[in-house]
């Protein structure tokens, strides 16, 4: 009975993980999410499509394209997703798991806690902790991103364009 239960609990946090994964499935790659600052206090927002020599091409959210000449932006606003939920999802179930283990491989069994609740306690233990780890490492993760054009110079200006082409839509545009 004692290593049915283990058992049990170890395949049923197994299962647990391997169920609220969301699979990954192949999706036309999308650039990122863009709100300019010109130096003009003019405020433009899309998708990222093209890092060009001297210019910023962006698909707005009406569906029209907008080239922006890097003179003439101040900062860029890169717009995260958030990663909150996925961040705390992931630690609850990694949590769990790892507490359940711990709590079936190392609890001491005694008259009063069976090894199956000894490892149920662990893996809620596990899990809050986990919980809280995750959704504080998830936010931390999808936080927006600012990069400061105005006054750079080209060597900085260029390293800044090389990372936004890695997060256009073409990063290798020419």
């Amino acid at each position: 009975m004692k290593a049915k239960g283990t058992k049990f609990i170890s395949l049923f946090l197994v299962f647990s993980f391997g169920v609220l994964i969301t699979p990954v499935t192949a999706k036309e790659r999308r650039g990122a999410e863009l709100e300019i600052l010109k130096i003009d206090a003019q405020r433009v927002r899309g998708e990222l499509i093209a890092v060009k020599q001297d210019s910023l091409l962006l698909l707005k959210t009406e569906g029209s394209d907008v080239s922006v000449n890097i003179v003439d932006v101040k900062s860029v606003l890169i717009i995260k997703k958030s990663k909150f939920l996925k961040g705390m999802g992931i630690g609850f179930l990694s949590g769990a798991l790892l507490g359940g283990l711990l709590g079936a491989i190392g609890g001491e069994e005694n008259e009063t806690w069976p090894r199956e609740a000894i490892a149920l306690l662990f893996a809620g233990i596990g899990s809050g902790t986990g919980l809280l780890v995750g959704g504080i490492l998830g936010a931390n993760a999808g936080k927006d991103k600012v990069l400061q054009i105005w006054g750079k110079s080209d060597s900085e200006l260029k390293v800044i364009l090389e990372e936004l082409r890695k997060n256009a839509r073409i990063p290798d545009y020419k």
